[in-house]
């Protein structure tokens, strides 16, 4: 089990506190829904969690089958909706590679990334595509 203390410290901002390693961030509300952007939004770190998580589980597949992932990315594209309420409509990561790899290690990478536990844990209303990037 992890902690994460968050404190609200008004004008729409949080401070959140990891537990385990006591590294800090602060969230504000976007400017869309009466913030001022000023930070990461909370919707805004799941689209965070997801990228991140993708190249992680990567990177742990990658090291066991000595595979380099050094210089992978990922972009995570966050679209909201306000009806029927408020939310994330759709997530959607474009993973790019810096190399070439085999059909072999491509298939692993990307099953890695199709079970992210963040993937995963989305509702099933939030549309979240995979795109994979490889060098020509």
């Amino acid at each position: 089990m992890v902690e994460i203390h968050a404190v609200y410290e008004g004008n729409l901002r949080c401070h959140i506190r990891h537990g385990p390693s006591g590294q800090e961030i602060s969230t504000d509300a976007p400017t869309d829904n009466y913030g001022r952007g000023e930070a990461f939004s909370p919707t805004d770190l799941v689209g965070a969690a997801l990228g991140s998580c993708l190249l992680t589980v990567m990177g742990i597949v990658a090291r066991r089958h000595q595979i380099d992932l050094t210089g992978a990315s990922v972009v995570v594209r966050k679209e909201m909706v306000d009806r029927p309420m408020r939310r994330i409509a759709a997530l959607t990561a474009v993973v790019t590679f810096p190399r070439a790899y085999s059909d072999t290690q491509r298939a692993l990478l990307e099953g890695a990334a199709k079970g992210c536990p963040v993937h995963r844990s989305l509702h099933q209303e939030v549309e979240a595509p995979i795109e994979f990037r490889y060098p020509s």
